[in-house]
């Protein structure tokens, strides 16, 4: 049974429909990231959830219960701040221990409380300073730990790790990666970030201009993208949309990019989606993963359909691990994913190798997934 669930839910301010019939759940101690551009509607959903935004229409549960009408108070969740919001003339155990006092726990239950969540952030040795004593990381394991400290049924943060440098981010995701599989409570997590969503979820919610665009695991949104938004978004450097044609190779599908002043690439498609034999002689968006793309020996050895060709190599990109390749193919620019001691130099043809069981394909009018 679902442990939360948001059955189409909407939000209006006036005529301006900000959400829009968004549905989706999450099992009790699971983790659910909502991910999307600046505007999308993500931290409106949260807030929704926590009961700081009132909801236009739908319904939201939490364990069962429809909490619609529940002041945020009365919803058991605890909320983690993208601004830390720290009180400055309190220590840091005082931060922690606040919530408590106004509920009038008792002293000794507090400190009790205090020092395991203390110990679980490991900040004990930070209890007696101030705010303006720490670092940025450090406050936001104090923001944690004020929201932990309630054991609530659901925590929601909202952008906890944007004011963090780049390296403390990393370290602050696997951090909150560790804390939600010792605690195994249930999490919302919002985020513009998509390879935090990736790391961290177990369920990923993409959504643009108030619109659930795909809910699923990471795996079904980075192999299986609905439409080529998510392809675009989710995955750094992006999925590969290439424009192509699709025609017949003898008995079986083929797609075919063109190339300025060169022949055309003609590649067999395996295990061709049931619906792309509609398009025959038409255009698609042929779509492959950067690390689809490849030198032919760092090919996936266990890929069921592996074809090469000879592209064009304009930029080579060193990234340490990787080595990056750009080609033009269809009039864009395509990245490939290569091994990081590949020889390759721009300017030179090179042989590359296109991993097709990765490989997906849009409808370009629709921008859908054809399946």
């Amino acid at each position: 049974m679902p442990f939360l669930e948001i059955d189409n839910l909407q939000k209006s301010y006036g005529t301006a429909k900000i959400l829009k019939n968004v549905s989706l759940e999450i099992e009790e101690g699971g983790f659910l990231v909502l991910v999307g551009p600046s505007g999308c509607g993500k931290s409106t959903l949260l807030n929704t959830i926590a009961g700081l935004e009132p909801i236009t229409g739908g319904e939201i549960r939490i364990n069962g219960q429809r909490v619609n009408e529940l002041h945020p108070s009365k919803r058991d969740i605890a909320m983690v701040f993208q601004s830390y919001a720290l009180y400055p003339n309190m220590t840091v155990a005082e931060n922690i221990g606040f919530g408590m006092e106004i509920r009038g726990v008792p002293k000794p239950e507090r400190d009790k409380a205090i020092a395991e969540v203390a110990q679980l952030l490991q900040i004990g040795h930070l209890l007696d300073r101030k705010p303006s004593q720490l670092s940025g990381g450090q406050r936001q394991r104090v923001a944690m730990g004020r929201a932990l400290v309630r054991k609530p049924q659901v925590f929601l943060f909202d952008e906890p790790l944007s004011n963090l440098d780049a390296k403390l981010r990393i370290d602050m995701r696997t951090e909150i990666k560790r804390l939600h599989q010792r605690m195994g409570t249930t999490i919302v997590y919002v985020t513009h970030d998509q390879i935090e969503a990736m790391t961290l979820a177990t369920k990923i919610a993409v959504l643009k201009d108030g619109i659930l665009q795909q809910f699923g695991s990471p795996a079904e949104i980075y192999n299986n993208p609905a439409n080529m938004f998510v392809a675009d978004f989710m995955g750094s450097p992006a999925m590969n949309l290439i424009p192509a044609t699709v025609a017949m190779n003898g008995k079986g599908l083929q797609v075919v990019m063109e190339r300025e002043a060169r022949e055309p690439i003609k590649l067999p498609i395996a295990h061709a989606p049931a619906g792309l034999g509609a398009f025959q002689g038409k255009k698609v968006m042929f779509g492959v993963r950067p690390e689809a793309l490849t030198d032919p020996e760092g090919a996936d050895r266990d890929a069921k359909a592996v074809a090469t060709a000879d592209c064009h190599i304009e930029v080579v990109e060193p990234a340490g691990s990787d080595t990056f390749a750009v080609t033009n193919l269809g009039g864009k620019a395509v990245v490939a994913r290569l091994r990081a001691d590949a020889h390759i130099q721009p300017g030179s043809n090179a042989p590359l190798a296109f991993n097709l069981s990765k490989a997906v394909f849009f409808d370009p009018a629709t921008e859908d997934r054809i399946v």
